[in-house]
């Protein structure tokens, strides 16, 4: 099947030679004509525009786009508009808000065009691996793109989770569970570290892998972090956030969720950037204050 591909960074570059790989014709194109290239040299057909871009896909079009959310993202539908003919579709395989998906999905509509929204989970080794896929589209749309799914996907790794606006959804929701499980493992990895007894952490990771209960890829991950850093004394406890966690917690509250732990995940985060907050330093005075607690001077 023939796909065009707009991005060409870690996932989709990599996602682009998967479907070289797997028997596809990928058109790509990317702001950065050295990513061009070297998705050409792996036997993806070179684009120095959207128009060239367009200008080689058979109708019906397939573009996907794996661009960063927000302006990024409307901007190529934009450019994309003129140039696309009644029936092409456009796949978003980005971490955009869902609500604004589905806007998008109605504004395409009215121009005869279709829009897939295609939550994407796997990062830099989905390339080998493949990537779980959460497809939000109509059913027709989403048959007809199957085949593409198939190879990106590990076995029975993409789904129809139902109408544009969905496949957004469920992955906000699925980053916002990330969010928890990074914070549950950092807590626990930080009890062990704290403990006396000179802990061997990348062991540990890799018995809790061998039938525990909090087996995970994750910890497979910890346990190469671990083995690379033990005491991670490199990496500065500095932790962004991509927006997902937030639009989960906003969710949470829309409808009544109480999702407690996904909150402190991302509040946790913000805590992270913060060097000697204010907060903690009322809580340090105001002890002082009414116990005559001991604090601690700059």
């Amino acid at each position: 099947m023939q796909l065009g591909m707009i991005g060409l960074g870690r996932m989709g570059a990599n996602m682009t030679l998967r479907l070289l790989r797997g028997g596809h014709d990928v058109v790509s194109y990317d702001r950065n004509p050295e990513g061009v290239a070297a998705a050409a040299k792996e036997g993806a057909t070179p684009a120095l525009s959207l128009a060239e871009l367009v200008s080689k896909l058979a109708v019906p079009r397939h573009v996907w786009m794996m661009v960063p959310a927000g302006g990024p993202v409307a901007a190529t539908i934009e450019s994309l508009v003129p140039l696309l003919d009644r029936g092409d579709a456009i796949i978003d395989g980005g971490n955009s808000n869902y609500r604004d998906s589905i806007k998008r999905a109605e504004d395409l509509r009215q121009k005869r065009l279709h829009f897939v929204d295609c939550g994407t989970s796997g990062g830099i080794w989905g390339l080998e691996n493949g990537y779980c896929l959460m497809i939000g589209a109509e059913r027709d749309v989403f048959e007809r793109m199957e085949p593409i799914f198939a190879t990106l996907a590990p076995a029975e790794g993409y789904a129809h989770v139902g109408p544009v606006g969905a496949g957004h959804f469920v992955k906000m929701a699925h980053n916002g569970i990330e969010y928890g499980l990074l914070q549950a493992y950092a807590e626990g990895f930080e009890l062990l570290a704290a403990a006396k007894y000179n802990l061997d952490l990348r062991r540990i990771a890799a018995l809790w892998n061998q039938g525990s209960v909090v087996r995970s890829w994750l910890l497979e991950l910890a346990e190469l972090a671990l083995k690379k850093d033990p005491t991670l004394s490199s990496i500065r406890g500095y932790v962004e956030d991509s927006g997902e966690g937030r639009w989960t917690v906003f969710e949470a509250i829309e409808h009544d969720v109480p999702a407690t732990a996904l909150a402190h995940s991302l509040f946790a985060r913000f805590r992270s950037r913060q060097d000697d907050p204010f907060g903690a330093k009322l809580i340090a005075a105001l002890r002082q204050e009414f116990g005559g607690h001991a604090v601690r001077s700059e």
